[in-house]
């Protein structure tokens, strides 16, 4: 059995932005564990020596100065600081301290990922030992294309194959609106003729209520009326 890669470890007390960081590195194949807090954070680090540490600097319980104080007492992890404040003492505080890379928010997180591929590189680390992970995220659902599993709240929701292709073409949109032709063609294939009109309709009602979703307040499936359907709207700004 191969030995799992050691994960990026992301400590910040936004949820949002730990979901959005998480997301990009698990399409780049890591593994990835969160903390909220600092000393959260020090437990994570003594129970699964991570590959590196995404850090917040403003954090509950400890803060991000000291927790790259306590990390440089024992090893050289690669640590990559994440903060919104960004002035020049800083950015010095950190980098003296220890840190290996500055990103100050809002920021990009493609630029956040070629950072730590960057630092991981200086640091001789491998920069992806796993194939990507085919995990798609939507507010507090988790869909894994690999397993064809589906997990709402960290609680797991029975799907069928068409259902899982019918969700993850929405998710893949990105708030984009798919007509119920694009959504037949992503669920069934071109051409498919013993498709009826209405079959995406009815597999929308299906999903809907093995989500919990609803058509007032839309979580994850809206409709747009004489068009057809898009993922519901998210706040997921960094700013």
């Amino acid at each position: 059995m191969a030995v799992p890669q050691p994960p990026i470890l992301v400590v910040d007390d936004d949820a949002k932005i730990v979901r959005l960081v998480r997301t990009y590195l698990e399409r780049e194949g890591f593994r990835v564990v969160e903390a909220s807090d600092g000393r959260s954070a020090l437990a994570a680090i003594a129970l699964d020596p991570p590959l590196l540490v995404v850090l917040d600097l403003m954090l509950p319980e400890v803060d991000g100065l000291s927790i790259i104080r306590a990390v440089r007492r024992t090893d050289r992890t690669p640590i990559v600081m994440l903060s919104a404040r960004g002035s020049t003492a800083d950015r010095i505080a950190g980098l003296t301290e220890g840190a290996d890379d500055y990103l100050a928010k809002p920021f990009s997180p493609a630029e956040l990922v070629a950072r730590i591929k960057r630092v991981l590189d200086r640091a001789g680390q491998p920069v992806a030992a796993t194939p990507p992970a085919q995990i798609l995220r939507h507010g507090d659902l988790v869909l894994d294309l690999d397993r064809h599993e589906c997990a709402v709240a960290g609680k797991p929701v029975e799907l069928t194959a068409p259902e899982v292709r019918l969700l993850a073409a929405l998710i893949e949109a990105d708030g984009r609106v798919l007509s119920r032709e694009r959504l037949m063609d992503a669920v069934y294939g071109d051409g498919d003729a013993f498709v009826l009109d209405r079959t995406i309709d009815a597999m929308v009602k299906r999903l809907r209520e093995k989500l919990g979703d609803t058509t007032e307040q839309p979580r994850y499936i809206a409709t747009v009326r004489g068009v057809g359907y898009r993922a519901a709207r998210l706040d997921v700004g960094v700013a």
